[in-house]
């Protein structure tokens, strides 16, 4: 079946399916980046284009157009200027997004090879890949990247995560981002991370979030 165009302009797939359209909605090139950096906060647009680097300022407006039409994105208006952020529904996008980082996570084994990162992508990553756990009482560990700090909480609720908050946790781990990730996926032991970065505080914090003999989701896929 060929794409139609759907009432705003877009391509659709033309099916009567909500997985179609979904992917109609948000299935478009740089779309659901877009709602990964505003998962963790609301941005301005020259925010967006930095932290987006390799879509066009024209193409980025575009795509911010259409989630907005669609109601997955709004404008606000602060203290900055004009700001973006996800609508309620727009934040229902994060189960999905988890699960999707989740699969993935095996891809990232290989390292970063070249690629381009960002701290703040650690917010909805790590609470994705710890999806499940909890802890009484609260555990609380601070990641050191690239000059960022990003805060992972675990609590009766589940794991949560900021970047740059007001106060600094009494744990903190400064290592590269594939250290992190190797981390709280369970690729890497707590020894491990600690031995490749550098550990300020308890390391028994550490082993509270992280404890031994968890399940990795960092399992090689099948070639």
């Amino acid at each position: 079946m060929m794409d139609t165009v759907n009432p705003l302009g877009s391509r659709s797939y033309g099916q009567f399916c909500a997985l179609a359209r979904g992917l109609d909605v948000v299935g478009d090139r740089w779309n659901l980046l877009i709602v990964r950096e505003l998962l963790a906060g609301p941005m301005r647009f020259n925010e967006l284009k930095a932290s987006l680097s390799g879509a066009a300022s024209n193409l980025l407006s575009s795509r911010l157009r259409h989630l907005e039409e669609n109601g997955v994105i709004e404008r606000r208006l602060g203290d900055a200027g004009v700001l973006y952020a996800l609508t309620p529904w727009g934040m229902e996008l994060r189960e999905p997004m988890e699960a999707l980082g989740r699969w993935a996570a095996p891809l990232v084994m290989t390292g970063r090879r070249g690629d381009l990162f960002r701290p703040r992508w650690l917010v909805p990553a790590l609470p994705g890949l710890l999806r499940g756990a909890t802890a009484s009482p609260p555990v609380e560990v601070g990641f050191e990247v690239e000059g960022s700090l990003v805060v992972l909480r675990i609590d009766e609720q589940g794991p949560s995560a900021e970047i740059q908050p007001d106060e600094r946790p009494s744990t903190v781990l400064s290592a590269e981002p594939e250290i992190v990730v190797g981390l709280v996926a369970g690729g890497l032991t707590v020894q491990e991370a600690v031995a490749e970065g550098q550990l300020h505080g308890d390391v028994e914090v550490l082993h509270r979030a992280f404890p031994p003999g968890r399940a990795s989701v960092m399992s090689t896929p099948d070639p």
